[in-house]
C-alpha cells in the first residue's frame, strides 16, 4: 500500500472511531434538564417516562445513575416499594464497587486509562456523597413503610460505606499522581488557569469535613436508634451530626435531651407527639463543562490541546426559615446543602482530574502531531477534531436529589394538622399519632409533595385530657399567641384576690390546683416506649 494512501486511511479510520465514540459521550445534564422541564409542565409521571425512554438496552436499565434517578422520582410519587427496587439495583452496583476496592483496587484505578480519551468513558461509580445518600434514601423509604428494623440495617451500612470511601480515595489520588509522573505530566495550578477556583474555595465548601458525609444521615441514625429505644446507639449518631454541622440548635438538642426523652418518668408523662419534619427544597446542582486550552510541546513544535473540566455554580435559592402548624412555629435548620457537598466533592476530585487531563493532553498532542506529519493538513485537522470532540467533562450526577435539606423538631397533639412553610400553605394535611412521627416534605418547583407520615410508639392514657406543653426551645409561639398570653397575665394581675371566707369549705381539689400531670410534667422532649409499635399512615388529601 502506498505510504500516502496508508496515512490517509489511518486518518479516515481515526475520524470514524471519533464519530463512533461520540455515541458513548452523551450528556446526562441534558437528560436531567429535560426531565425537570417535563415535570414542571406535565408532572412526575411524564418525567419518569422520559427517563425510562432513555434506557434502550437491558444494560441501561441496570445502570447505577439510571436507577438513582428513577428511584428518586418513584419516591416523590410515594411509590416506596418500586423506589426501593430501583435503589436496590443501584445499590448492587455500589456493592460491586465496594468489593472491588477491597479485593482488586487496581481494576477501579484502571479507569484512569480510559481518561486518556475522555472522562465520560469511565464507568460511572457514583459521586461519593451519592453512595451515602443511597443508603440514607433506602432508610427513609423503609421508615415511611414502617419497616424500622431494615431501616436500621441501612443506617449501619451507611457508616461502613463512609469508611470504605475514605480509604479508597486516598489510594486513588496516589495512583493518579504516579501515572501522571510516568507520562511526563506534572500537577500545578498552571494547568487550570482560568478555572473559577472561587467556587471550590468559598467558606461553606472549606467548612465541610469532606465531600461525602452529611449531618442528615447521622441525625437520622440517632433518631432511629432513639425510636427503637437504643439510646446508647443514638448518642453517637447525634454527636456525629453535630460534628458535621456544628452550631445547629436542632442537632444539639437531639443529643442534649436524649437522656430525658428516653427516661421512664418521661414515658409515663408524655402527652404529645415528638414530630420530626424533614423538609427538602430545590434541585441538586449540575456539572457544566468549561473548556480550556493547554499548550503541549511535541518535538520541535507546540500544539494547543483542548481540555474540559466541570464547573458547579453556587446555589442562589433563598433559605427556608420556619414551618408553621396552627399557631406554632418551628425553626427550620439547614442540615445539608447538596450544592456545597457537590462542590466539595469536585474540589477533592480536581487534583486527580487535573493530572488525568495533563496526561490526556500529552497523548492527544502526540496523536495530533503524528497525524499531521503522516497525513498532512487533513491529518492535522482530524487530529484537532478528535481532541475537541472527545474532550467532554463528565457531567454525570444524581440530579433528582434535593438541593437543600432542613430539619425541625417539636411537639404536636395527635390528630390532623395543616402546614405552612415560610408563609406558603401546604395543600395536603398531615395526621400524626404515637410517641414519634416523621413528616417528609419535598418542595419541588411549584409543588409541595408531602410524603407518607411514619409513626412509632403509643402515648400513655391520661386521666387528664390536658396535653403536656412542649418546651420553649423546641417551638416558638406565634406573635398572636404571645399577645394573648400577655393579655391573660394582665387580666389575672388586675383581678382582686378573693376573700378567704368566700371559698367553700367543701371545694373539690380540682378547682384549687391543676391536674398533677399538667403541673409536674417537665418541659422536655419526648421518648419512645421500650418496644415501639411501628406503623405508617399516609397523608390524607
Amino acid at each position: 500500500m502506498h505510504p500516502v494512501f496508508r496515512h490517509r486511511l489511518l486518518a479516515a479510520l481515526t475520524l470514524s472511531a471519533i464519530l463512533t465514540g461520540c455515541a458513548t459521550l452523551q450528556s446526562h445534564d441534558e437528560l436531567a434538564s429535560d426531565m425537570q422541564a417535563t415535570h414542571r409542565t406535565a408532572g412526575i409521571p411524564a418525567a419518569l417516562a422520559k427517563l425510562e425512554a432513555s434506557a434502550t438496552t437491558e444494560s441501561d436499565k441496570q445502570a447505577l445513575l439510571y436507577n438513582l434517578e428513577r428511584g428518586e422520582l418513584l419516591r416523590m410519587e410515594q411509590r416506596y416499594a418500586d423506589s426501593n427496587q430501583a435503589f436496590l439495583l443501584a445499590d448492587t452496583k455500589v456493592k460491586e464497587w465496594k468489593e472491588a476496592t477491597q479485593t482488586n483496587p487496581d481494576r477501579l484505578m484502571g479507569t484512569l486509562g480510559a481518561a486518556l480519551i475522555s472522562e465520560r468513558l469511565k464507568t460511572y461509580e457514583g459521586q461519593d456523597y451519592e453512595k451515602v445518600w443511597l443508603t440514607t434514601r433506602l432508610a427513609m423509604n423503609r421508615i415511611a413503610q414502617g419497616d424500622f428494623d431494615n431501616a436500621r440495617v441501612d443506617i449501619k451500612r451507611t457508616h461502613e460505606r463512609e469508611a470504605v470511601i475514605a480509604e479508597f480515595r486516598a489510594k486513588e489520588t496516589l495512583a493518579a499522581e504516579e501515572e501522571a509522573k510516568e507520562k511526563g505530566a506534572a500537577s500545578g495550578s498552571k494547568e487550570i488557569n482560568g478555572y473559577p477556583v472561587e467556587t471550590l474555595n468559598d467558606p461553606e465548601v472549606l467548612a465541610l469535613k469532606n465531600g461525602y458525609q452529611n449531618a442528615l444521615s447521622h441525625y437520622l441514625a440517632g433518631y432511629l436508634y432513639e425510636v427503637l429505644n437504643e439510646p446508647g446507639m443514638a448518642a453517637p449518631g447525634y454527636r456525629k451530626a453535630i460534628e458535621l454541622k456544628p452550631e445547629t440548635p436542632v442537632l444539639e438538642e437531639g443529643l442534649r435531651g436524649l437522656d430525658d426523652r428516653t427516661s421512664f418518668t418521661w414515658k409515663r408523662r408524655q402527652r404529645m407527639t415528638d414530630v420530626l419534619f424533614i423538609v427538602e427544597a430545590g434541585d441538586a446542582p449540575a456539572r457544566k463543562p468549561k473548556n480550556f486550552s493547554l499548550p503541549v510541546p511535541t518535538g520541535n513544535s507546540i500544539i494547543a490541546v483542548s481540555l474540559s473540566y466541570p464547573v458547579i455554580e453556587p446555589s442562589t435559592d433563598p433559605l427556608l426559615t420556619r414551618v408553621t402548624v396552627g399557631e406554632q412555629d418551628f425553626a427550620l435548620e439547614k442540615v445539608v446543602d447538596v450544592n456545597v457537598m457537590a462542590r466539595r466533592a469536585l474540589k477533592d476530585e480536581m487534583p486527580g482530574m487535573v493530572l488525568r487531563g495533563a496526561t490526556r493532553a500529552l497523548a492527544k498532542g502526540v496523536m495530533q502531531d503524528q497525524l499531521q506529519k503522516n497525513a498532512g493538513v487533513l491529518g492535522g485537522l482530524i487530529g484537532a477534531l478528535a481532541a475537541v470532540t472527545t474532550e467532554k467533562a463528565d457531567d454525570r450526577m444524581w440530579r433528582m436529589l434535593p438541593g437543600r435539606v432542613y430539619v425541625a423538631r417539636g411537639y404536636l397533639p395527635p390528630g390532623e394538622h395543616r402546614l405552612t412553610i415560610d408563609g406558603r400553605p401546604v395543600d395536603t394535611p398531615i395526621r400524626i399519632d404515637g410517641q414519634y412521627a416523621l413528616v417528609p416534605v419535598r418542595l419541588y418547583h411549584n409543588v409541595a409533595l408531602v410524603g407518607q407520615v411514619a409513626t412509632a410508639g403509643h402515648l400513655p392514657e391520661s386521666a387528664s385530657p390536658t396535653p403536656v406543653a412542649p418546651t420553649a426551645a423546641a417551638q416558638t409561639p406565634t406573635p398572636a399567641a404571645k399577645r394573648a398570653a400577655r393579655a391573660n397575665r394582665a387580666a389575672k394581675a388586675a383581678a382582686p384576690a378573693p376573700a378567704a371566707t368566700a371559698a367553700p369549705a367543701t371545694a373539690p381539689a380540682a378547682t384549687t390546683a391543676p391536674a398533677p400531670a399538667a403541673r409536674t410534667a417537665p418541659a422536655k422532649p419526648m421518648a419512645p416506649v421500650a418496644s415501639p409499635a411501628v406503623s405508617s399512615a399516609p397523608a390524607k388529601n
